[in-house]
């Protein structure tokens, strides 16, 4: 039958991977994976699948993420997460990232993060993005146009942050014109009642992630009185419609504790959460204080609790600075991913607020290949140990280097404030945590090779 299916067309095999998709035995779960096997034509993808193939056998905590997908979604979304992400993105797209990549010299982004507004109801204390103009936002025709920029090198899959993007009026049109692409959505989770969870069923294609930095004591001193409250609400009516959805926590010095607990997983967990995103707190945007930072001690400590949830938890969880051994370090600059703002600036990261193109002058091909990007990924080279992979926080000299390139700006007023008034407070925390990250560097990673390969087929 397999064998038979490597002469079908592409949506052949899409056809048939959701005509499976109606049970989540480990029996399905194993032959969708040989389906998807015949679609990617690069040995690396048909490896990762087969080490998938070995993690449902093996019964792995993590193999109830997909299962979750199969057996818990409203039918609309899960076909679009088979089709968009799965296929489009991981299987389709990486066909034809390798052909973009022979065509222009070098290899496409994994994702986009688009801010399309900066809008929003909340004044965190320390939000990244909290200096920014508010009224800054990007129109329908420009995030429009990214978009298809993006799928004409193979990338399916987009991130859209802010300010708060359903503040965004067309941001809805923008899910149905893309209805080919899958898209993580980040949000405080304010705005989502049982009108948008309508909206949110009708498109299929958009999966938030709900921002929080503990239980209700800690999100609210951040967020504002009542905010943990609504965030629960909207958690409740995503998971009773049959809608999947992600957190998000920001790791700071005043709760790193609760992240590092199986309490608060298990919570998260009883509340439907399918993945958790784990940011650092970095001393950019809205009155940047190194003491927010979570310590050097506790920084390990969060990579090495990830560590244990993911043989324990039927969790996805992505460490956004401890994964580095994972995905071969850094990521910004256009190896793995960029941002664009909403002020159409083109910037290596979502913390990094720097630039020396636009989307209103260039095409992302063009930022992509700048001699400022160029500059970015062949650093991203020159750090051996992974455990340590951010020009901001690991690397800073670097993060200065590249903020006095020739045409480079900060993209707000304050932006360079960690390369200049934080830059011997920042040199410091690099050089604390390199105490602690280089001994386990070379004594987990550096000599047991096997195991550091190991860990990155798994990411």
């Amino acid at each position: 039958m397999f064998q038979s299916l490597k002469n079908y067309t592409r949506d052949k095999v899409v056809s048939y991977l959701l005509s499976m998709a109606t049970s989540a035995s480990d029996d399905t779960l194993v032959k969708m994976t040989h389906v998807m096997e015949l679609i990617p034509k690069k040995d690396y993808y048909k490896k990762r699948i087969r080490w998938i193939r070995e993690l449902i056998r093996s019964k792995h905590p993590s193999i109830d993420f997909p299962r979750r997908i199969l057996r818990d979604l409203h039918p609309n979304q899960r076909d679009k997460w088979i089709t968009n992400l799965a296929v489009n993105h991981l299987l389709s797209g990486t066909n034809k990232r390798k052909e973009w990549a022979d065509a222009n010299g070098f290899y496409p982004p994994s994702t986009v993060v688009i801010s399309p507004t900066m809008k929003c109801d909340l004044k965190c204390y320390g939000c990244y993005a909290g200096d920014y103009g508010k009224g800054l936002e990007l129109s329908f025709d420009e995030i429009d146009s990214v978009l298809n920029q993006m799928k004409e090198m193979g990338v399916y899959f987009a991130v859209i942050s802010g300010g708060e993007p359903f503040y965004m009026q067309g941001i809805f049109d923008i899910f149905r014109k893309h209805s080919d692409m899958a898209f993580l959505v980040f949000t405080h989770g304010g705005l989502i009642d049982a009108a948008m969870v309508e909206r949110l069923i009708e498109v299929g294609n958009v999966m938030p992630s709900f921002s929080m930095e503990g239980y209700e004591e800690e999100t609210d001193a951040r967020r504002g009185a009542g905010h943990f409250k609504k965030v629960m609400a909207a958690m409740d009516m995503l998971r009773e419609a049959g809608l999947s959805f992600c957190g998000s926590f920001t790791h700071t010095s005043k709760n790193s504790g609760i992240i590092t607990n199986g309490d608060f997983i298990d919570m998260l967990l009883s509340k439907g959460i399918f993945a958790l995103w784990l940011f650092s707190y970095v001393p950019v945007g809205r009155q940047p204080d190194p003491a927010l930072m979570p310590s050097p001690e506790q920084r390990d400590n969060l990579r090495r609790s990830v560590a244990e949830f993911r043989d324990q938890k039927p969790m996805l969880f992505i460490d956004f600075w401890n994964d580095g051994p994972m995905i071969s370090g850094c990521i910004a600059g256009g190896r793995k991913y960029f941002h664009i703002n909403a002020n159409g600036d083109i910037e290596p990261c979502v913390f990094c607020h720097m630039a020396v193109d636009n989307i209103r002058r260039t095409t992302i091909r063009e930022a992509l290949g700048s001699p400022f990007f160029r500059k970015i990924r062949e650093k991203q080279g020159e750090h051996e140990n992974l455990l340590r992979p951010c020009m901001l926080i690991d690397h800073p000299e670097v993060g200065r280097e590249m903020l006095a390139q020739e045409g480079v700006y900060a993209t707000h007023e304050g932006a360079d404030e960690i390369f200049t008034g934080l830059a011997t407070a920042m040199d410091e925390y690099a050089a604390a945590y390199s105490e602690i990250a280089d001994p386990a560097w070379e004594e987990e990673f550096k000599e047991h090779p096997t195991r550091l390969k190991t860990i990155k087929a798994a990411h």
